[in-house]
């Protein structure tokens, strides 16, 4: 019996603490995220139960996603019967109800934008209400549509090759999916020669051939709308390279050989346009050639000049005559 004694006077007097204290601050908030178009009009809704005191006080604050909730920046905040906005986002947060003293203290955000993505706290304050923290949290996530998604491609874009498409826009809540297709009425692909990540962006394409030449279209979109973007995909045959480029070989080779056959002749023609040697008067030999006298002449007078040094008798005989015939 002694135990239910002890238990009622503990609980009177706990109960008898309360009241003197106060009670406890109760806040309400969506269970659920919320989700509004860009542009639009966003009401996070906050409720609270307490005895409103003159202490009362609430705040509105913002931390972006990712961060810890003591990061976060105030917004507005209500105290002795004023409301005073503040932060960046003070041009467009106001309270539905003000003053927030009968226990709505829902936030009112126009002209939404991607930065307004976040959580939001609403934080009551009403001492000595102090059994809760008074905090209620709420995720607002901005819609947005695609932006313009970039196409890009990398890899060897020959016959026997792989080549990797990528696909990707900057901007969309929730984050795109990405789809490509292939335009025109070219041959379909051979099952598994087109893999694509639909969360990436990337089509991977093996086994590349001449047909897989043509018009890619990759597709951004979720549930705000879509956005594309094309590549061109130019496959090319690396053997008509190399026919290519062993004919370029010939033709410079054919090419040399003509320069260097004429350059030979050019230098042979100007060869014998140079005028033979000639001596001048100091360099006269004995056995040199006069001016304009041809070789031919000079061969004869070579050879009978030898025949005279050679006959000496016929000299004498010459001489004997022209004395004999002085005589008569």
């Amino acid at each position: 019996m002694a135990w239910p004694l002890v238990g009622a006077f503990l609980c009177g007097h706990l109960l008898g603490f309360l009241c003197l204290s106060g009670l406890a601050v109760e806040v309400t908030v969506p269970a659920e995220p919320v989700s509004m178009p860009m542009g639009k009009t966003a009401e996070l809704s906050c409720s609270y139960s307490t005895s409103v005191g003159d202490n009362f006080a609430l705040e509105w604050s913002f931390v972006q996603p990712g961060k810890p909730i003591s990061a976060s920046a105030p917004i507005l905040y209500f105290t002795n019967g004023h409301l005073y906005p503040t932060g960046s986002k003070a041009d467009r947060a106001s309270l539905l109800h003000n003053p927030p003293t009968g226990g709505l203290a829902t936030l009112k955000l126009t002209d939404l934008r991607p930065s307004d993505t976040g959580t939001y706290l609403c934080n009551v304050n009403n001492p000595p209400d102090f059994y809760t923290n008074g905090l209620g949290l709420i995720n607002l996530t901005v819609l947005v549509p695609p932006s313009h998604p970039l196409c890009s491609q990398s890899g060897q874009t020959s016959v026997g090759g792989s080549a990797a498409l990528r696909c990707s826009s900057s901007e969309g809540a929730p984050k795109p999916v990405y789809n490509w297709v292939r335009l025109g009425s070219s041959p379909t692909p051979p099952p598994g020669s087109m893999v694509q990540d639909e969360v990436s962006g990337r089509l991977i394409l093996t086994n590349l051939s001449l047909t897989s030449s043509g018009t890619y279209r990759c597709v951004a979109s979720n549930q705000m709308g879509s956005a594309s973007c094309e590549l061109n995909l130019s496959v090319t045959d690396s053997s008509e390279g190399r026919v290519a480029g062993t004919l370029i070989g010939v033709l410079l080779g054919v090419l040399l050989l003509s320069v260097a056959a004429f350059c030979l002749i050019r230098f042979q023609k100007d060869r014998k346009k140079e005028p033979k040697e000639t001596y001048g008067g100091s360099d006269l030999r004995e056995d040199a050639t006069a001016p304009g006298v041809s070789e031919q002449a000079s061969v004869r007078a070579d050879c009978s000049k030898g025949l005279l040094e050679k006959s000496p008798a016929a000299s004498t005989v010459t001489t004997t005559k022209s004395k004999l015939s002085m005589v008569v």
